[in-house]
């Protein structure tokens, strides 16, 4: 990790720059991805497989059976586990659900907001270095709990026993099919794999920009969400061997991650620093780690203030206060992503089972994009009903507003019916 002692505004710019922040080569690919998909459906996704992932079948859904056979492939702790991660993500976010509004504005003139769940929604679930099966539960419970019908799941080929095993415990359709190819294959639809409502799920830089680019041609999102993050703020009473391990539990999700120190101790900074190089040596992924590590700085700053006004600016995806008093900082924290208190709240946690969403804006889209939450599969509804009492109530101010506004018909609809209701 670079170290920045007491810097600069413009050398903790350059020190907090994101990896591969504007790469037209990705976008490029992508845009050629997605125009492939949409001009020759599931051919161009067979083709894909063969191309990128070295994955020569014809078929691109995975069987319900070879979903069920999954079980008996997987240990009973790996069953428990995800049960028990079912469980808290299910609590909390049921706890999520919101209240219809109903409320007579005036007398004879009531209005409504209903909130609706998505019919079909379009699970993205990484595969590559690291199988996500936390992702499949951090986005299906939701949309279970949402009651969204439908649920359409991508996943790169050649996913592992437990990944099958947490597919197959939500009735959906999966198909194996990764990458941008396929968010195209979900945003428009093919032969076999269902146009969707909404696209879910993080991925690499491609699914990113495929996300965005499909966001644009007007398919809804959950957020731009792309390589993983961490920023730790540590005071003097910080563990340095914890803070090493939360910053290498992010190092190793991939080479374009980014993990962030801030401390505001000199011999902590330097304690953590050392405690991550002893630490990555043990790690199965350092050469992951490694290379993420080059692209991660460490700060050492005079006060709390200061660390926080860093983050803020920075917005991380993961924000870790390991300090003597978290949520005395935290009242001060304005963008995040996910937030973890104190020195016993790793960001593991918030990866697997403490029932938080681990689907969380990267890249600074936390200063104003909101993580996966229940609401995220909701939509909302308006109705308004109201009496010939009523309509006279408002019809002066409504004609007159259509009439500044040019359009005769709409206040000529407000007159009309005013005219039958006075009779």
């Amino acid at each position: 990790m670079k170290s920045l002692k007491y810097p600069t505004k413009s050398q903790i710019a350059e020190g907090l720059k994101r990896p591969l922040q504007d790469d037209p080569e990705t976008k490029q690919r992508v845009s050629q991805i997605i125009a492939e998909v949409r001009q020759n459906g599931d051919a161009a996704l067979i083709r894909l497989n063969r191309e990128i992932d070295k994955y020569n079948s014809q078929l691109l859904e995975i069987s319900k059976l070879k979903l069920e056979q999954a079980k008996n492939a997987v240990s009973q702790d790996i069953v428990t586990s995800i049960t028990q991660a079912i469980a808290n993500i299910d609590k909390f976010h049921a706890a999520q659900k919101p209240q219809d509004v109903s409320i007579c504005t005036m007398p004879g003139i009531c209005c409504e907001l209903q909130y609706k769940p998505l019919e079909r929604v379009g699970l993205y679930i990484p595969g590559g270095t690291a199988p996500l099966l936390s992702t499949v539960l951090m986005l299906a419970v939701p949309a279970k709990v949402a009651g969204c019908k439908e649920l359409v799941i991508c996943t790169p080929p050649n996913p592992t026993p437990e990944l099958l095993y947490s597919l197959s415990l939500f009735n959906a359709r999966v198909f194996t099919v990764g990458g941008a190819q396929a968010v195209a294959a979900m945003a428009f639809g093919t032969a076999s794999i269902p146009k969707v409502d909404k696209i879910f799920g993080p991925g690499n830089r491609f699914v990113t920009e495929a996300k965005v680019q499909v966001s644009a041609m007007g398919i809804p999102i959950d957020m731009p969400a792309g390589p993983s993050e961490v920023l730790i703020i540590a005071d003097q009473t910080a563990n340095p061997a914890f803070v090493a391990v939360d910053l290498l539990s992010q190092a190793e999700h991939g080479t374009d991650s980014q993990v962030v120190l801030i401390a505001t101790n000199e011999s902590i900074l330097d304690a953590c620093l050392k405690a991550v190089n002893e630490q990555v040596v043990t790690l199965p992924r350092r050469g992951i780690a490694l290379q993420c590590l080059e692209n991660s700085t460490a700060i050492l700053v005079d006060n709390l203030d200061e660390a926080i006004a860093i983050s803020n600016e920075y917005a991380p995806e993961h924000l870790i206060l390991a300090v003597d008093k978290p949520n005395e900082l935290a009242e001060n924290v304005e963008n995040a992503g996910s937030v973890f208190l104190g020195h016993f709240t790793p960001e593991s946690v918030g990866d697997y089972t403490s029932g938080t969403n681990h689907t969380l804006p990267t890249s600074g889209f936390a200063r104003n994009w909101s993580g996966v939450n229940l609401l995220s599969f909701l939509k909302t509804i308006t109705f308004q009903q109201l009496t010939s009492e009523g309509l006279s109530s408002i019809a002066k101010a409504t004609t007159s507003l259509a009439r500044a506004e040019g359009l005769e018909a709409h206040a000529r609809a407000v007159e009309k019916r005013a005219v039958v209701g006075s009779r």
